[in-house]
This record gives C-alpha cells, structure tokens and sequence, in this order.
C-alpha cells in the first residue's frame, strides 16, 4: 500500500466562466451541473477559447463550489464550468478510473471539509495535505473493473427508481398547483386574471405586499458540529436536500457561538433558497414549523407575515407558477441567485379566509398522502443502494475486499 499527499501525484485546474455562450451545437457543450447530471434539456455551448478548459469523456471532476462541493463525477465532453475542477493522476501512482473510485470513497469527507459562509468551497488543504492510503498502481486496473461492473448495476437501480420518483412528483405538483390556483370546489364561478382563471372571489397578491424579507448569514458548512448537544442550524443547501414544504426536525447542529453572530429563525417563517445550480429549482420555499430556537445560514432569504396561513404560502411558492416566475427573474448561468427584492414580485392568487386556505391545505396533504408515502420509501431504497455502494468503494479501493 502506499501512503501519501495527494498534492504530489494529482494536479487540478479548474473551468472558467465563459463571457457569452451560443445556440450553435456545433461548438462543445457547457459542463453546468444539471447538464451533467442530465437534470435539463436547455445545452448551453460555448465558441473555443485558449482560456477555457476542454475535456474529454470521462475524465475525473471535482465540484469545487455550491451546495454539494466536493461532489465526485466523469465527465462528458465539453467546458467545465468554474465551480469544478479536473483532476490529473501521475499514471506511476494511479490509474484515471481507480482515482475516480478513490475520490468517491472520500467524497463525504470532501464535503465535510467545505468551507464558507455562503456558498461553500472545497478545503484544497484538506484535499492536498492529508496523507491518504491506497494501492499499488499494478493492482488498481483489476478493482477498477469490478466496481465499473458493480456500479453499472446499481446505477441502472436508482436511475429506475429516479424515473418512478419523477412522475409521483409530477402528479403531487399538479395536485398543489391546482388546489393553490382553482381550489377544490368544482362549481365555484371563475374569473380571468393574468395567472389564468382563478376563484371569482380571489385576489392577485404580489408577495411583498404580504411581509418583508431578511436574511440569514455567517453560518460556513465546516462550523457545523456533528453531536446532539449544539444549536439547530438551515443552510441553503438544506433546502434542497433534507426539506420538502416543512422543515420541523432541524438536522444540522452549531455552536452556541456560532449561533450568536447569525439569524434566529421564528415559527411558521419561510424560508426561499437564494442560490442554487438550476433556475428550476431557484427560491425553493420550505416553512419553519418548530418552537426550538434555529438559525438561517447565508444564502437563505427569510419571510415573515401574518396575513397568511403560511402552510398556504409555502404550497403556493412551490406550485409551477411560482416556480416559473422564479426562474425567470433569477440570475446566473452557473451558480444562479435570486434575492428578496425579485421574490417579492411574484404573485399568486390567495383565498380570503384562513378557513379556505386551511381547506386546502387538508386537500393538498389528503390528495398527496399516499405518492409521498411512495416517494419516501423509493428515496430510501436509493439510499439504502447508495450507502451500499460507498461501502463497497471504500472496502475495494484500501484492499480490504478480496476479487
């Protein structure tokens, strides 16, 4: 086995921000994440430039800033985008797919170790300077081979259970946009607005009309601590990947000291996303439902109001009309922002009476009950296969699995 830095057998560069991109699909694509990870349709291109990184198939990348740096992944082929890195072996001390599986089997720690206050960054002290274990160059093609074939496996499972996912969000999303914009009553009488027909006795509100806006700050990912006894903590990314709607039961924990340089979160507070990898996800709304003190980390927008059932409102900012206001007025082609001052300006319509709003609301989580009781056990089916697959990584690339 040999023991070493990574800083001397790897080099790393990372991409460069094009200053104008193209519809011409005879020039290379743009690596942006969602295009990677197959989440758009939309390719953007770019005209070749000297100062731009081209890559090939399959080359090793390392997302280097956003909510999940640290993120391991192949490449297609085309420009990288300044949030990711390649990553180079010396061929005397790895081989290109073994590194691959290498850096997947640390990919956690690589999040971990991220760092800022707003939008993370990989820890290149981390990545460079600790001393790492692994095998000789000779016996790195065989474990490759296997963990390819395994991984082909497990990939075709989640990409299924992906695509089922999917389409039980796609009906829910159609069961809150219809509620939040027609409600539930049938032979109610309609009106035309410019959201579309909605109940006569409705109204058009703009969102700022409804409460104000702030925001959180001055939490990093590497303050947060990893024990029960700290102070509960949202980061923007969490939005993203541990709330959907509500968040109740607070996952990350910080200091107390932490906590005094940052924002304390109130019940029924709405919390919106300010950053993100794609417009269609941009200013995602979540309530805060808890009577335990937590805090907002940079880059997420706080909302307060009292107008509203603020269940109502968060159903409301997550249905395809909201959304696609959102999209439309964020800003960014790698990382995209959105900030008080443009989700302010989104309107919806809204029932007068909390009684209706909290009719439908019943109705939405009624209606809903039973796909997210799907989604949840396909989710964890996924994760299940996942946490399977780091540990089949991690045994084969230190030599403890016997091919």
């Amino acid at each position: 086995m040999i023991k070493a830095r990574l800083k001397y057998i790897i080099k790393t560069q990372k991409g460069k921000v094009p200053k104008t991109f193209s519809d011409d699909s005879s020039y290379p694509p743009y690596l942006s994440m969602d295009y990677l990870r197959g989440d758009t349709d939309r390719i953007l291109y770019v005209k070749p430039k000297d100062e731009y990184k081209l890559v090939d198939e399959n080359e090793v990348l390392v997302l280097w800033d956003g909510a999940n740096a640290g993120e391991v992944m192949f490449s297609k082929k085309g420009y990288i985008s300044s949030t990711m890195a390649i990553v180079t072996p010396k061929s005397e001390f790895f081989e290109k797919r073994f590194l691959f599986y290498f850096l997947k089997s640390i990919e956690g720690e690589l999040k971990k170790a991220s760092t800022g206050t707003t939008i993370p960054h990989l820890d290149q002290n981390f990545l460079f300077n600790t001393h790492f274990e692994f095998p000789e160059v000779e016996v790195q093609k065989p474990i490759a081979d296997y963990l390819d074939e395994q991984s082909a496996k497990i990939t075709r499972f989640i990409q299924t259970k992906q695509r089922f996912i999917e389409l039980l969000k796609e009906q829910r999303q159609s069961i809150i946009t219809n509620a939040v914009t027609k409600g539930i009553d049938d032979g109610i009488k309609m009106k035309e607005t410019v959201l579309g027909n909605i109940p006569e006795h409705w109204e058009v509100r703009r969102l700022g009309t409804i409460g104000r806006f702030s925001k959180g700050g001055n939490i990093s990912r590497s303050e947060l601590i990893y024990t029960d006894d700290g102070v509960p903590a949202i980061l923007y990314g969490d939005l993203y990947t541990k709330y959907d709607i509500v968040a109740e039961n607070i996952i990350n924990r910080i200091t107390k000291g932490t906590a005094a340089k940052s924002v304390e979160l109130k019940k029924d507070d709405l919390l919106f996303t300010g950053s993100g990898e794609t417009k269609e996800d941009i200013g995602k709304c979540v309530i805060y439902n808890s009577n335990v003190p937590a805090y907002a980390g940079g880059d997420v927008i706080i909302f307060k109001q009292d107008v509203f059932d603020s269940y109502f409102i968060s159903y409301s900012q997550n249905s395809s009309i909201a959304k696609y206001q959102k999209a439309i007025s964020s800003k960014g082609e790698i990382i995209v922002h959105t900030y008080g001052s443009k989700l302010r300006d989104v309107i919806m319509p809204y029932p007068p009476t909390l009684k209706e709003q909290q009719e439908i609301i019943k109705h939405i989580k009624t209606e809903s009950r039973t796909l997210d009781i799907a989604i949840s056990k396909a989710e964890r089916e996924i994760e299940l296969i996942k946490e399977y697959r780091e540990a089949m990584i991690a045994e084969a690339v230190t030599g403890k699995m016997k091919l």
